[in-house]
């Protein structure tokens, strides 16, 4: 009936009894936020015998997909998170006009908020724009505004336009553990930024079979920015995001990409899940949001492998 504004029949459209006990109840006698970071490191790290030790230099990775729906940017806020509560000292930099990422730490990013475009186009130091994190340690986020959205046709020309992002990151004041950059859905200036900015490369691979097409040509502009503009640009890590067990295409696009990339592809694969979609609506990580869902302790596993991969390699790099 058109005037009823919900149907009797109809469930309400947030309901706290459709929640899990893992999850905290969204009414007035919320814990603040470190507390929910507290209580996530106690569920996904109970004995407190697993380390994510702290690499020997600092690591920056790209986390890059031109197609978009591949879960970038919630690879990016979940690892950040997961590291930052085991003791890494973490910069996400939001180089998405949508500004999903500083959505997902609940960091303003509203008009006229100091964010990432500030830096490229205006040489605004990076320390002057991060915000720290609510109820994470160790945890920044530079965000991005709107203004961001002009800044590719700004750049064209700009001296040194790919190198922007670079210089930034290389003269904050303060050294990072690990500096997680979130790429845009597209292979524009704001990627090929983020591309020189970096060492590694870290794609997120949707388990269907559009994710596989296209990425030829992402792999071919990341070795056209190596050949010219970074040569020490590596893919050194592949992640499988929205992993449905019960399909038989999610296991052939599975065994595709590990025949193809062999140990870059990370052991821990990251499952559809509805706690990972539900998080940012309430300004936080799956990690914090319900660290016992299955989103929250297979994101803990790619952190992990990460953070292990990083010893392994480090003293090397």
């Amino acid at each position: 009936m058109s005037g009823s504004p919900v149907s009797p029949s109809e469930p309400p459209l947030v309901s706290d009894e459709h929640v899990s006990r893992e999850t905290p109840s969204r009414v007035e006698d919320d814990p603040p936020l470190a507390m929910e970071a507290l209580r996530a490191v106690q569920i996904l790290n109970p004995s407190g015998e697993i380390t994510m030790p702290r690499p020997d230099h600092p690591r920056v990775l790209c986390v890059a997909n031109q197609k978009g729906g591949v879960g970038k940017t919630t690879t990016t806020v979940n690892l950040a998170v997961a590291l930052a509560l085991h003791g890494n000292r973490v910069l996400v930099v939001d180089l998405d006009p949508q500004g999903n990422a500083s959505t997902g730490l609940n960091v303003p990013h509203h008009a006229g908020v100091p964010d990432v475009y500030d830096c490229l186009i205006d040489n605004v130091p990076l320390s002057e724009v991060a915000q720290p994190v609510e109820g994470i340690p160790n945890l920044w986020c530079v965000p991005a505004t709107i203004d961001l959205a002009g800044a590719e046709i700004e750049l064209v020309s700009v001296v040194a336009r790919e190198s922007r992002l670079a210089r930034a990151i290389a003269a904050h004041p303060e050294k990072f553990d690990y500096v997680f950059i979130d790429c845009p859905p597209s292979l524009g200036l704001l990627t090929v930024n983020a591309l020189c900015a970096a060492q590694e490369v870290l794609i997120p691979i949707q388990c269907e079979y559009y994710a596989l097409e296209g990425l030829n040509q992402l792999i071919n502009n990341i070795n056209l920015v190596r050949q010219h503009l970074n040569p020490t640009l590596d893919v050194s890590t592949i992640l499988l995001t929205m992993y449905d067990r019960r399909t038989r295409l999610a296991d052939a696009v599975e065994q595709d990409v590990r025949n193809h990339f062999g140990s870059k592809v990370l052991n821990a694969v990251i499952p559809r899940n509805v706690r990972v979609s539900e998080a940012p609506s309430y300004g936080q990580s799956v990690m914090t949001y319900d660290p016992g869902s299955r989103g929250a302790t297979s994101y803990f596993e790619a952190a992990l492998e990460i953070a292990m991969r990083g010893v392994n390699t480090g003293g090397t790099a």
